[in-house]
């Protein structure tokens, strides 16, 4: 039987894609490609997730008012926090702490909502 073996991507709408990515890339490490979208690979990870955006009016994601959230998984809640504070972001004030690790949420210059996760230490 066919089964689901990992999250294949995910993706924004943007107003500006290129800019909205490059700002992803300035501020939070997003690698940046040739192809116009981002990918991640790691040992963490069973193949390759991408990470891109879609022009505004993209009929890709059904309703125009549906919007996606990311999770990015970080080493370091705080010191992201703290650059994404000092770039103007706008962060929620919100934390949540799990055992298995620490969350916080922030929006980017496009008023999309980002999940940021720091995994509990091994």
């Amino acid at each position: 039987m066919g089964k689901v073996t990992g999250v294949g991507g995910v993706f924004f709408k943007a107003t500006d894609p290129k800019v909205l990515q490059a700002w992803y890339a300035q501020h939070l490490g997003v690698p940046l490609s040739e192809y116009g979208f981002s990918s991640f690979e790691g040992p963490e990870a069973q193949g390759t997730t991408a990470f891109a955006f879609f022009p505004a009016d993209s009929q890709y994601f059904g309703e125009e008012t549906q919007r996606a959230m990311i999770n990015f998984r970080v080493d370091s809640l705080d010191e992201v926090l703290e650059r994404l504070k000092a770039a103007g972001a706008r962060i929620d004030p919100k934390r949540q702490d799990e055992s298995y690790g620490r969350f916080a949420w922030f929006w980017d210059p496009e008023g999309n909502r980002v999940e940021l996760w720091e995994p509990a230490a091994e």
